[in-house]
């Protein structure tokens, strides 16, 4: 069968069939850019997420650091207040001393294990601080001399009393 087709036709059926391929491939660029924005922005996605994850366990690092810091310096902050309450609490002690035996010529100090714990104007007075506190009744020796290598440090010894002369001078 032969068909017959108008010239007019033909021309505006090939003119539609151009036109509709010229659509067709704007339309196919138009997808692969929209393919290639797609998987972009899946790769930003997955980098942002991995960041993201870096980022909090710096976080939570830096949060931990920051705790141990915050307890390492309410302890220091401890230990400054309990030496100033110290030196101020020594310096009153002597002042008081001073002003009860103006012919005094000595203080004895009382150390529980290497910290101060008293000054007393008397030996026997320091002797009865440390027993009230729980100090043996007996038992009590000189101060051992820097040289000696049977020498403990201070730290272990639980009770000591140290002549102190308020001169400035140890004997």
């Amino acid at each position: 069968m032969i068909a017959l087709v108008r010239t007019r036709t033909l021309r505006a059926l090939r003119a539609g069939l151009a036109e509709a391929e010229s659509t067709a491939e704007t339309e196919r660029t138009e997808a692969e850019q929209h393919r290639l924005s797609a998987t972009l922005a899946t790769d930003s996605t997955i980098r942002a997420e991995a960041t993201i994850e870096t980022l909090r366990r710096a976080l939570a690092e830096a949060q931990a650091d920051a705790a141990g810091a915050r307890g390492e310096v309410a302890v220091l902050a401890t230990e400054h207040l309990l030496d100033t309450e110290d030196r101020v609490t020594l310096r009153m002690l002597l002042r008081t001393a001073r002003r009860q035996n103006a012919r005094a010529d000595r203080v004895y100090v009382l150390f529980r294990y290497g910290r101060l714990h008293g000054v007393y104007a008397t030996r026997d007075g320091a002797e009865i601080a440390a027993e009230a506190e729980g100090a043996p009744r007996d038992g009590w020796t000189s101060p051992r001399t820097c040289c000696d290598a049977s020498a403990v440090p201070a730290s272990e010894v639980p009770w000591r009393i140290r002549p102190v002369l308020l001169g400035g001078e140890e004997r």
